[in-house]
């Protein structure tokens, strides 16, 4: 009998290593004509520590589909998502934008495919979230942030002349960073901030940026936005074969 298994040890081992090879060979198989369209963030931490709060920013990433307007999340802090704002009631003036879009009745997917991700405020600088798209389509890349009690001169916590106190603490209002992409492998893309997003009558009012915004244009200090191609993953924890997003500092 020991002589038996010496003789088919070399058989077991060369059958494992042919079906190692062709998990390996099929997970390549799998991300070929595959591409994610990753966002990388770095929040800027003396911003966040000059500001009343010292909390880090509420932000919301998104893609928009310019030919149809469909719109499709990516991600969005917990806090803003749920609407968890420590005993208030839901605060609309924190990502105006994004309540707008996703709650006011602007078309959105709601198939299959679609994954909103929300998560807790990222405490680390960094932070990196991924979406897969069809490759070669086209997006707008959308992202909104909000940093609590970034007040200045032209949004204090108190206002001497109204007499009207900051009643949720916002500051500044709401940046919107906004880039057109082409979702080709090795493009690389840098957002600007576009318009800046108010909460005003119970609606939504969207200005150019000008200079009653200060410190809120340093809360994110660097963003890109890449072209990549999905990392072969074994197993898919979330058994999401179409769309997989990942997040936060990988």
């Amino acid at each position: 009998m020991p002589k038996l298994n010496r003789k088919m040890l070399p058989v077991t081992v060369i059958c494992f290593v042919i079906v190692a090879l062709l998990i390996v060979g099929f997970v390549i198989w799998r991300t070929q004509n595959r591409v994610q369209i990753e966002f990388n963030i770095h929040i800027n931490k003396e911003a966040i520590y000059l500001s009343t709060y010292a909390e880090p920013p509420q932000f919301a990433v998104w893609l928009e589909n310019p030919k149809n307007g469909e719109c499709k999340q990516v991600f969005v802090t917990y806090r803003v998502s749920r609407g968890d704002w420590e005993g208030k009631a839901d605060v609309p003036v924190a990502l105006p934008h994004w309540v707008t879009v996703f709650r006011g009745g602007v078309k959105n997917t709601r198939d299959e495919d679609e994954i909103a991700i929300s998560g807790a405020t990222p405490k680390d600088e960094y932070f990196r979230v991924r979406a897969e798209v069809k490759p070669g389509s086209e997006w707008i890349c959308w992202i909104e942030m909000n940093l609590a009690g970034d007040y200045n001169d032209y949004y204090p916590q108190f206002n001497r002349i109204t007499k009207e106190e900051d009643e949720f603490s916002c500051g500044q209002p709401a940046l919107l960073y906004k880039v057109e992409v082409r979702a080709n492998q090795g493009n690389q893309y840098v957002p600007e901030i576009a318009l800046m997003s108010l909460w005003e009558e119970g609606k939504n009012t969207l200005l150019p940026v000008d200079s009653t915004i200060t410190t809120a244009q340093n809360v994110f200090d660097e963003i890109s936005i890449n072209m990549i191609k999905p990392k072969p993953i074994i197993i898919n924890k979330n058994n999401i074969e179409q769309q997989d997003v990942l997040k936060n500092n990988e």
